[in-house]
């Protein structure tokens, strides 16, 4: 599932530079369209509702770990909220020393109770970014051509909200983690990477920040995504991406 050596090595990350996205991957990465992430299978009710973050698309920013701030062109740049000012998230600038690169193998978030396996994605041959399959809904995902969770840059690990099948999946419960909590995650070489977490917020998948989620920083943070927001019965998908920014504390 994952990306070839040449894919990854294009997206960057593997020698210590923040990982930019480029070309195509950047139109494609901005939706994380929902049918693979919350169960592709004809659902005759809407699904429960999982719980909705407190903080919406353009209210406070979460603390800023890229180093390239949105240019003020596009979709990012009208959606762009302002400077967050409050006490609760880590200061980034305390943050620890990226680790070397190492592939993620569990993830435990305790406040929401998940302790799952991760499976290694990259993109599919249309250039769309993998999704764990519906059969694995518990597990999640890392995205492989960015950095590694512990690495400098934005490591972004994505999983399921629901699925037709099992209902609730490993990331049902993400919207109601607040600035504070922690995420910790295992890693091939032994080591434990913890990040605590910014803020919590919810976007259209018309206007998915990439630059955020994807893009550079010279700091080790976290992207955790999964769906969420109102559920489309027509579309069978949920309307909106719920998105977990952290960084890096110990």
């Amino acid at each position: 599932m994952a990306s070839s050596d040449q894919t990854a090595t294009r997206a960057g990350g593997r020698h210590g530079r923040p990982w930019r996205a480029a070309g195509a991957a950047v139109v494609v990465l901005l939706a994380l369209v929902g049918a693979g992430m919350i169960g592709a299978s004809y659902r005759t009710v809407p699904p429960p509702r999982p719980p909705q973050p407190l903080a919406q698309a353009g209210a406070a920013a979460p603390v800023a770990t890229s180093a390239a701030p949105v240019d003020g062109t596009g979709t990012e740049a009208a959606d762009q909220p302002p400077a967050d000012g409050g006490s609760t998230a880590p200061n980034p600038d305390l943050a620890p020393a990226g680790l070397p690169r190492s592939a993620p193998t569990t993830i435990s978030i305790p406040k929401i109770g998940v302790n799952a396996e991760i499976m290694t994605l990259g993109l599919n041959p249309d250039g769309t970014v993998q999704v764990p399959p519906l059969e694995q809904a518990m597990k999640a995902g890392w995205y492989s051509p960015g950095p590694s969770p512990g690495e400098v840059g934005n490591a972004v690990i994505i999983g399921h909200v629901d699925s037709a099948k099992i209902g609730p999946a490993v990331f049902f419960n993400l919207g109601s983690l607040q600035p504070g909590d922690t995420i910790s995650v295992a890693r091939e070489d032994g080591s434990t990477a913890t990040f605590t977490v910014n803020e919590v917020k919810s976007y259209p998948k018309t206007a998915f920040p990439t630059e955020l989620v994807y893009g550079p920083s010279d700091t080790p943070g976290l992207r955790v995504v999964t769906c969420g927001g109102a559920f489309d019965q027509s579309a069978s998908s949920y309307v909106d991406n719920v998105i977990a920014f952290a960084t890096m504390t110990s």
